[in-house]
């Protein structure tokens, strides 16, 4: 602080400025008593801070905006656009008196540190490399703790072994003890199995404990370190807002103007340099393309002109779109300019070669030259900064109805929130971005309506095309089921229905562009890390939406013929479980209460498989196998034993009746489960 006073007061300032600006245009366009508050408390801290550091100037401007502020209090309903207009002049002011504060260079040294140079004040943002470094550090982290995990599964192991050495030295045990008394070597060595079996336990549960920790902890430091490579867009948007606003006050006319995208966050190198072209876009939908108040009414149009501005993906590119509802680019006008200037083909240019030849830049329509506009230099700028990104520009105007500009710049990180879907069976995960997603469903099959030119659901009263996401990314045919899983989606083409196997939640993700070298499909925009690290899938909206429509009804695997499954269990709950594990798979499913019920039900109708449970009123389990197996018209149906019974012999006895498979209750797994079933079914 002796070497510069100013050193924290200038970050502190500029942060209140930048919440000042923000807050007092959300004021403009109808704020609460709350938010007047909240800019006062702003104001009055920063007339604070700069007392301290005698910047009386800035302090005698935030005591002004202060008493601009003061009676508004408790109404802020009667606050003029003339006194907005004053505040946001002492805020420019301030804000160029905190730019003229550069550190203070000292010339005098104290005799105890001639030899040692002055602190050096580092900016807030990291270095990209150095950010890079860090993540490249915390994945690596990552993989070592995904091998320590593998670790404490052998340990897991090891424990197991160790219960059943303990199971074979209990009959010796007892054998000893009724043959001599005392339990001898035996009893010593089940002691030591009994030690070893509870050090084990705890050693495992310690180290799944700190694993679990350490996993969290890595999981929050990657998303961290992510972040600090991003900014977001919101600042941004002050920015255009501002600019928008000034520019019709300066022409006087009315315009108001919307915000997409203001949570999404980007590379800072990548806002930098396009905040300065869209700075001219908005400045230029206000000047050439918003109308008067007078002309717009006569056209039918809102008093206020609007201009928008999206930020946004398509696919793995980063889309900065400025669209105003004014009244679009004369393009007679443009191509009479042309022609007057000798341009090349001025007179035959289509509209798409005008919008081109307009990006050139050094054209304008305007007949007069003002502080705004009139040079036709602007979309040169904006054409300038976006090649510098390796970008491009794209312009589309309606006469009449309005022109919307495009910038398109190459992938580069992005956060973003996410649904998380399983794709198929096998568990390929992936990410639709969740901006895109506008509705979740559950359907049956029958609501899915096939074609020859693909299949349809019915949304909102319109048909949408439908594809299964496994089928989409890996052309694989749609298994038949008696539910879907939906997720609607919106891209540039409408709306489209995705099937997916399960859906796993929402989160925050930060998206990052393939390599160059990989040619990936189009329904990949990029790829983001999990929780442990692992990449995973981001989808592009646009590329499923392609997909859907192209999508071929026929590939639909019709299984209902061939995979009908009998559930055979005296337990309500057990059977609606496997019920509901078969249907999410594709399988038809029937039900039986009891043996005697389901062997009526197999001589009436074909079936490619049985789940059976074993001990059940009257016939039991082993006994409707037995029936089945004797049956030559039933012994081809494949069996498989649910059961709570674990002992060896009844597993004996399950194969010599001809079971396939022998589950226990105890020990279920949907997974496991379903690796029996698929090979005996097909």
């Amino acid at each position: 602080m002796a070497a510069d006073p100013l050193r924290y007061f200038r970050p502190e300032a500029r942060d209140l400025v930048d919440q000042f600006a923000k807050g007092i245009l959300a004021l403009e366009k109808g704020g609460s008593n709350a938010a007047v508050q909240q800019l006062l408390r702003l104001a009055h801290t920063l007339k604070g801070a700069a007392r301290v550091v005698k910047q009386n100037e800035i302090a005698n401007r935030a005591h002004a905006i202060e008493d601009a502020l003061s009676p508004f209090r408790d109404s802020a309903a009667g606050i003029a656009r003339e006194q907005i207009d004053a505040i946001l002049t002492h805020l420019d002011e301030i804000a160029n008196r905190i730019g003229a504060l550069g550190p203070v260079e000292t010339t005098e040294q104290s005799p105890t540190s001639k030899s040692e140079p002055a602190p050096v004040t580092r900016t807030v943002r990291t270095d990209i490399a150095e950010t890079e470094a860090v993540l490249d550090g915390i994945v690596e982290a990552h993989a070592l703790l995904n091998g320590l995990r593998g670790a404490a599964q052998g340990l897991t192991q090891v424990r197991h072994l160790t219960d059943r050495l303990l199971t074979q030295f209990a009959p010796s045990v007892s054998a000893v003890a009724d043959a001599r008394g005392p339990i001898g070597n035996a009893g010593q060595r089940s002691a030591i199995a009994e030690e070893l079996r509870r050090k084990l336990g705890s050693l495992e549960r310690n180290l799944g404990s700190v694993l679990d920790q350490m996993g969290r902890e890595l999981s929050q430091l990657r998303e961290a370190a992510e972040r600090l490579r991003l900014i977001s867009a919101d600042g941004l948007f002050t920015t255009l807002e501002r600019t928008a606003r000034d520019t019709a006050q300066a022409l006087s006319k009315q315009v108001s103007f919307e915000a997409i995208g203001r949570d999404l966050r980007f590379d800072s190198h990548v806002l930098e340099t396009v905040q300065g072209a869209l700075v001219q876009i908005v400045r230029n939908a206000v000047a050439h393309g918003i109308e008067g108040e007078a002309e717009r009414l006569a056209a039918g149009k809102p008093a206020s002109g609007r201009v928008s501005v999206n930020v946004g993906r398509r696919g793995p590119r980063i889309i900065f779109e400025c669209r105003d509802d004014g009244s679009g680019i004369d393009l007679d006008a443009v191509r009479g300019v042309a022609s007057q200037r000798g341009l090349p083909a001025g007179n035959d240019l289509d509209p798409e070669g005008l919008a081109r030849l307009l990006l050139r830049g050094g054209i304008s329509t305007s007949k007069t030259v003002t502080d705004i506009a009139g040079r036709g230099i602007g979309l040169d700028i904006v054409r300038e900064a976006v090649e510098r990104l390796g970008g491009e520009v794209s312009l589309q105007t309606d006469r009449g109805r309005g022109t919307c500009v495009s910038l398109i710049v190459p992938p580069a990180l992005a956060a973003m929130g996410a649904l998380m879907v399983q794709a198929g069976e096998d568990g390929t995960a992936a990410a639709i971005p969740l901006d895109s997603v506008r509705s979740i469903l559950r359907i049956t099959e029958a609501e899915i309506c096939r074609s020859g030119t693909g299949a349809t659901i019915l949304y909102e009263q319109q048909a949408i095309a439908f594809i299964s996401l496994a089928t989409a990314l890996a052309g694989s045919r749609w298994p038949a089921r008696r539910k879907w899983n939906i997720v609607v989606i919106a891209g540039a083409a409408g709306l489209a229905a995705i099937g997916v196997e399960r859906l796993c939640g929402t989160g925050g993700i930060v998206v990052r562009p393939l390599p160059q070298h990989m040619h990936a499909s189009p329904l990949i925009a990029g790829a983001a890390l999990d929780a442990e690290g692992n990449p995973q899938l981001v989808l592009d909206p646009d590329g499923l939406l392609a997909a859907a429509h192209a999508g071929d009804a026929g590939a639909i695997d019709d299984m209902r013929s061939r995979s009908r499954v009998l559930v055979v269990d005296d337990s309500l709950t057990t059977r609606m479980l496997e019920q509901s594990i078969l249907e999410a798979a594709g399988y038809e499913v029937d039900l039986a209460s009891s043996g005697e019920e389901a062997l009526g039900m197999v001589r009436r109708k074909p079936y490619a498989l049985a789940l059976v449970d074993v001990e059940m009123p009257g016939m039991d389990g082993f006994t409707f196998i037995t029936h089945l197996r004797a049956d030559p018209a039933l012994r081809e149906i494949p069996a498989i034993l649910v059961t709570s019974r674990a002992a060896p012999e009844d597993r004996r006895r399950g194969q010599d009746v001809g079971a396939q498979g022998y589950v226990v209750k105890s020990e279920f797994d949907q997974a496991e489960l379903m690796a029996i079933i698929k090979p005996l079914i097909g």
